[in-house]
């Protein structure tokens, strides 16, 4: 069964920085690509970052410069690095696993950026 699991968000103050991870299991890592959405209090969820197999990646104006992705495919996991961060960043951060008609979703964690 495919499993996602994040951690690492919390309370942190502006200007601050971040990492969060995300440890995936029961599907094979390597093949999918991985993206890290979030989702803002009373608005719609939104993509941060993208990272395909090959290690390309993407990221929003929003968050260009600030954010950085990457993955370690020999432990499962992807990581989401925040610096600058910005009172806006505040949201439930979600890591997402996608390969043609497989989708699978993280619990979320939850960032907050705040004096």
């Amino acid at each position: 069964q495919a499993q996602l699991v994040e951690s690492g968000g919390g309370l942190v103050q502006p200007g601050g920085s971040l990492k969060l991870s995300c440890e995936a299991s029961g599907f094979i890592f390597s093949r999918f690509a991985m993206r890290w959405y979030r989702q803002p209090p009373g608005k719609e969820r939104e993509l941060v970052a993208h990272i395909t197999t090959t290690n390309s990646t993407y990221y929003p104006d929003a968050v260009t410069g600030r954010f950085t992705i990457s993955r370690d495919n020999d432990k499962d996991i992807v990581y989401l690095e925040m610096n600058s961060l910005k009172p806006e960043d505040t949201a439930v951060y979600y890591c997402n696993a996608w390969r043609f008609s497989d989708l699978y979703w993280g619990q979320g964690t939850q960032v907050t950026v705040s004096s």
